[in-house]
């Protein structure tokens, strides 16, 4: 009997102590292999975390200029667990930041961990909310996006949202690089989720974005802005667009869409526009925004002859010296299409037809060319491909499909009817033409570098090369140089310098509207291009046409720009008259 007793005894003795083995095996593994788990768990639940945000990235011209930057605001923010009198808290809130009682009510009495109250907030109104020293009430330090040139490039730097995220433009394509890494507060509270007073803060320090270096030029940008405000006050149009880019390398120097809007306050609309329901405020707010050089797509009209140029040249189906003759009109099919000379050009070789800019002319290349061979140069040039420009929101060219090209179709697109494309598309096509056959990319973002200088990337861009001959682009520099000089461009004309370019007069739709976009593309030098630049006025009253009122326009800004750029006068006028 003794010895069955002292046997469950020692088995009783023996469960508890491997019972007590277990529980000290556990807590050892708790506290010692699993300590930094339950710290962390711990950790959470007695401490608040608060964001701090981290500074966007500036945005600089080519020189240096600074378009873009940084103003230190507040964020105001009310924590549920802390706040001892919320009424007051309702009451003073209201009152500084002029939101209406009953929204701020809605945020302090929601029980939640925390609820933001305004962003934005100007550091002397912060600073008054602070002095109130209310439990509850945080006054964060938070950055507002300025632009210092407020309306300049409006429509292609974009601005930001309330918590400085980009919304349009060149502030979208790069907010990952510009945006930064928010850093945060961690406070230490008891049991009910207050602050302990004098407790310890951890900082997790916030990173600032990087610094976008574009190809933009504040002076360019100005001076084409104002020569596009110009024409469209003299001319009361609906809109003037232009670009200058470098043909050689795709670098934008300017991108004006008057009328701009101010990005420091993108939102705003005239009291009639308010007056709209939100769905039909926002369609004003977008159309405000919208960057017609690359949003929005249009009969170029007679610049497209460039295009028609180099397929007849490539092709070998014509030559500049090959003879045509103009009667006014054309018979294709059933169809009788004019040149804007009704009483025709007569007998003219084909760079007086390019110098004219004469219709049938370029029917008749076009015909000779046939579909294949249009399509074929359409696809070197890149009329079928988005040009890949680093901005939001690209078009995308509306042509016919090849199946469906008659005789009637393949003689207006041969100059500039019956398609659509963006203003960039056209100027990287004639681009191609005229640089030695490279099929570039256009852009404005050159280099992002970090806010403490270390670290940089140089963005690069794809180019596609000889697209087109080198001798069918010479020719073209010739014969657009000879438009400029002798032919319907004249107006572009500048004593000293060589400048090639086309004008187009193209209808809107539908025929007939009295509706017209008058256009310009021009380059220097004639020779080398180095600055290529295209103006549309849109729906200019009384005279339409673009030798008259585009081609002044372009040859305002060349004026100043050319000796800007560096690109100096390569004759004089005795020798012209030579």
């Amino acid at each position: 009997m003794k010895t069955g007793y002292k046997k469950k005894i020692l088995g009783i003795t023996g469960l508890i102590c491997l019972g007590f083995s277990v529980v000290a095996v556990r807590l050892g593994y708790v506290m010692i292999a699993q300590s930094d788990k339950y710290q962390e768990l711990a950790r959470d639940l007695h401490q608040r975390e608060r964001e701090i945000k981290a500074p966007r990235g500036n945005i600089y011209d080519r020189n240096g200029v600074k378009i873009a930057s940084n103003k230190a605001v507040y964020s105001i923010s009310v924590i549920y667990s802390q706040m001892t009198d919320k009424k007051k808290v309702v009451q003073v809130l209201s009152e500084e930041l002029g939101l209406e009682t009953e929204e701020i009510k809605g945020k302090v009495y929601k029980n939640s961990v925390r609820e933001k109250i305004k962003s934005n907030v100007e550091k002397e109104t912060a600073d008054r909310i602070r002095e109130y020293k209310l439990d509850g009430v945080k006054v964060d330090e938070d950055y507002k996006r300025v632009y210092p040139y407020d309306s300049l490039a409006s429509k292609v730097l974009g601005f930001t949202g309330g918590d400085n995220q980009g919304i349009v433009g060149l502030e979208v394509f790069y907010d990952k690089y510009l945006k930064g890494k928010s850093g945060k507060i961690l406070t230490l509270t008891d049991g009910k989720g207050i602050e302990i007073e004098g407790a310890y803060e951890e900082r997790d320090e916030p990173v600032a974005g990087n610094d976008l270096y574009t190809s933009l030029d504040v002076n360019l940008q100005n001076y084409v802005t104002q020569a596009c405000e110009k024409v469209k006050k003299e001319k009361n149009a609906k809109q003037v667009s232009m670009i200058l880019m470098n043909p050689q390398n795709g670098e934008i120097y300017a991108m004006a869409n008057v009328p701009e809007y101010n990005l420091n306050e993108p939102f705003k609309l005239n009291s009639r526009q308010q007056q709209a329901d939100s769905k039909k405020q926002q369609e004003y707010l977008n159309q405000k925004w919208r960057n017609s050089c690359i949003n929005d797509t249009y009969e170029p009209g007679s610049v497209f002859k460039i295009v028609t140029a180099a397929a007849g040249l490539e092709s070998g189906k014509v030559k500049v010296t090959d003879h045509f003759n103009c009667q006014g009109f054309r018979i294709v099919e059933d169809r009788k299409i004019r040149c804007h000379k009704t009483t025709g050009h007569g007998s003219e070789t084909f760079r007086e037809g390019v110098m004219n800019s004469c219709n049938p002319v370029f029917m008749e290349v076009g015909a000779r060319v046939g579909v294949d061979g249009m399509y074929d140069m359409f696809r070197k040039l890149g009329l079928f491909e988005k040009t890949g420009i680093d901005l939001p929101g690209e078009a995308n060219s509306i042509m016919h499909k090849k199946k469906n090209v008659k005789a009637v179709e393949l003689a207006t697109m041969s100059f500039g009817q019956s398609i659509q494309i963006t203003p960039l598309q056209l100027l990287r096509a004639a681009s191609a033409a005229v640089n030695g056959g490279k099929l570039i990319t256009p852009h404005f973002g050159v280099r992002t570098v970090s806010a403490d200088g270390k670290k940089e990337k140089i963005f690069e861009y794809p180019e596609k090369k000889g697209v087109i001959q080198k001798e069918t682009s010479e020719t073209l520099r010739d014969l657009l140089k000879a438009v400029v000089s002798e032919g319907s461009g004249r107006n572009c004309k500048i004593e000293g310098f060589s400048i090639g370019g086309k004008t187009a007069t193209s209808e809107k739709l539908p025929r007939g509207n009295g509706k017209y976009i008058s256009s310009f593309l021009g380059f220097s030098k004639a020779e080398d291009p180095t600055v290529m630049g295209i103006v549309l006025i849109d729906e200019p009253e009384g005279t339409y046409y673009g030798g008259t009122i585009a081609a002044p326009v372009m040859r305002s800004v060349f004026q100043v720009a050319l000796p800007y750029l560096g690109i100096s006068k390569d004759y004089t006028a005795e020798k012209e008259n030579e």
